[in-house]
């Protein structure tokens, strides 16, 4: 069994990743400094079911400072870094274009030249389907993506070039993951499907922008962990889409699904759509199966069904949760 280091472990992505990680037997260290970007107690919701395991361990650190990460290395032998920590969030990286840098492009600096020093050869970095702004569909691996449309697309841009370079350098086997439109259960309050849950449960204004007919490509959060996880493999240096693949659903039929789900009627409050945003997102996956194996399982009304019971299962606290 392996032992692997999840940073941005008390994340959406990372946290189950972490944990299908700890099911199949793995000793994982988790990695977080559970910054207040979103509300910390959906953080320490995911944390508790990891700390739930004794092969977890986690430790309160954040990439950016290597004089904390340093220890990390020191006190342990890692098959594999899986860098899941990241600023996330279009519409907020042009406020913060800097703190969005220092995450996404310091951060994983560091840990690429952590890994160099300590002899550590895999590296799985989470990258972004935002990256394809103004590109034709489906998004292909092989588009040329030089035109990021904000500072998260620019800062997961550089980071993808770092990783390239410490495979070029050092011979550092990098997978480079583009995800797109995560969603499922204990997802961030930022995101689409957690507010318009909430909101249409209260029976509060949905914040719609634009007309609603602007599509976007989900992916179930098992289906993404499954694919992080088989992207371990020696694959050289690779960028890998990992999407829903099939036929994008635009926010309008979300929002109708819910409806559904929920049982109770949204009530829209329209605004312009932003300039930052993208239009429609959609994957070609084939590389994924090609290189990894990897489709994905779950159709969409399946995962909305299931985030919506969770939500269920926990509006108790979830009412006082900042969205």
């Amino acid at each position: 069994m392996g032992t692997y280091l999840v940073t941005g472990a008390a994340g959406f992505i990372a946290a189950r990743t972490a944990e299908l990680l700890l099911e199949a037997g793995h000793t994982v260290v988790g990695l977080d400094n559970l910054n207040d970007y979103y509300d910390v107690r959906l953080k320490e919701h995911r944390l508790a079911r990891l700390r739930a395991r004794p092969e977890f361990l986690f430790v309160h650190a954040d990439i950016e400072d290597p004089a904390a990460l340093a220890p990390v290395f020191g006190g342990h032998r890692f098959d594999a870094v899986i860098n899941l920590a990241a600023r996330a969030g279009v519409r907020a990286s042009i406020d913060q274009p800097k703190l969005y840098f220092a995450t996404n492009v310091d951060g994983t600096l560091n840990l690429l030249e952590l890994m160099r020093r300590h002899g550590v050869k895999k590296f799985v970095l989470a990258s972004s389907s935002s990256l394809y702004a103004g590109q034709p569909l489906p998004f292909s691996e092989e588009s040329p993506v030089n035109s990021p449309a904000s500072p998260y697309a620019a800062s997961k841009k550089a980071a993808e070039m770092l990783a390239y370079t410490y495979h070029h350098l050092h011979g550092l086997d990098c997978s480079v993951l583009r995800y797109f439109t995560v969603y499922g259960p204990a997802s961030r309050p930022d995101m689409g499907l957690l507010r318009f849950t909430s909101w249409i449960d209260r029976g509060q204004p949905i914040e719609l922008y634009g007309d609603g007919s602007q599509s976007r490509d989900f992916t179930y959060i098992d289906d993404i962990a499954r694919g992080t996880i088989a992207a371990l493999r020696p694959l050289g240096y690779e960028i890998i889409n990992l999407g829903g693949g099939r036929e994008p659903v635009t926010v309008a039929s979300l929002i109708a699904r819910l409806e559904v789900l929920l049982g109770k009627k949204a009530v829209l409050e329209r605004k312009p759509f932003h300039p930052a945003d993208m239009k429609e997102t959609g994957a070609a996956i084939a590389k994924a199966g090609r290189l990894l194996g990897w489709k994905p399982q779950v159709p969409i009304d399946d995962g909305l069904r299931q985030s919506v019971d969770w939500y269920r299962a926990n509006e108790s606290w979830l009412r006082d949760v900042r969205l």
